[in-house]
């Protein structure tokens, strides 16, 4: 995971709770993979539109 070992994962989970509280890390999860959804929907959606663009070239 980017190159990130397990001890470095921790420290980051730890610094992330001292920051947030531990009651606002799940809505910012939630936040993070609602985001991550919507940018892999709009790349998949990009890249389909390119695709049939390209078809109509040829």
């Amino acid at each position: 995971m980017f190159g990130l070992g397990w001890p470095e994962v921790g420290i980051i989970a730890i610094v992330a709770i001292l920051i947030f509280g531990p009651k606002k890390i799940p809505e910012l999860g939630g936040v993070l993979g609602k985001s991550l959804r919507n940018f892999q929907e709009g790349m998949k959606k990009s890249n389909e539109d390119d695709h049939s663009d390209k078809e109509n070239f040829d």
